[in-house]
Parts: C-alpha cells; sequence; structure tokens
C-alpha cells in the first residue's frame, strides 16, 4: 500500500485557512489603528472636552458608520482570535470545543447588537 500524503501530491486539507484568517486580523488591526489615529486627532484638535461635543461627534451618521464599522472589525477579530485558543490550547474535546465557539458567537453578536443600540441612541 503507497503512502500518497508525502511529496507533490500529498493531500492538504485546509489550506488556504490559515491565510484568509492571517489576512482578517491585519486588515481589521489595521482599520481599528486608523479609527483610533481619527479619534486621537479629534481629541487632539478639539477645544472643549465636554459630553455635549462628543455627542456632537458621535451624532454625524458617517461617524456611527465608522464607528460600527470598526466594532465589527473588532469583534471579528476577536473571534479569530479567541478561535484560534479554542481549538489550540483549550481543548480536544469536540464537544466543549464546539459549546465554547457557540458561546463566544452568542457573546460577540449580544457585544454587536449593544454596540448598535449605544451608537443610535445618540
Amino acid at each position: 500500500m503507497a503512502n500518497n500524503n508525502i511529496g507533490p501530491k500529498r493531500l492538504v486539507v485546509g489550506a488556504g485557512y490559515g491565510l484568509r484568517d492571517w489576512m482578517a486580523q491585519r486588515v481589521t488591526a489595521i482599520l481599528m489603528a486608523i479609527y483610533t489615529l481619527v479619534i486621537l486627532a479629534l481629541f487632539l484638535t478639539g477645544t472643549r472636552f465636554t459630553y455635549e461635543a462628543w455627542v456632537g461627534v458621535f451624532s454625524m451618521q458617517w461617524f456611527k458608520l465608522f464607528t460600527f464599522a470598526v466594532i465589527v472589525a473588532l469583534l471579528y477579530h476577536a473571534w479569530v482570535g479567541v478561535r484560534d485558543i479554542w481549538m489550540d490550547y483549550v481543548t480536544h474535546s469536540v464537544v466543549l470545543r464546539l459549546i465554547l465557539q457557540v458561546a463566544t458567537i452568542v457573546w460577540l453578536i449580544a457585544c454587536a447588537g449593544y454596540a448598535a443600540q449605544i451608537l443610535w441612541r445618540v
């Protein structure tokens, strides 16, 4: 019986997933860094640091959408990282891993809903 799992004709399962997750981590990190620079610029160029001034910044529709896009990027960034922790370091039990992953997804979706609720109250 020949071992076909070596050399150029080997069966590679899941190829590309690592690159996709690596790219997602980098893209979301860049988006979060840009948002941080925008917030920092608003803070450093502002003259009034009152609640009303910040409500004015966050009341603009484009800024709400930008903020929510960054929140979604943050949540996806967190999902990739936490999922990798569950898969690589916490457990090798498929059932427990599935429970932890589902709990993480539910938590992250709840965070996104809560963030949207906060942003569109302003």
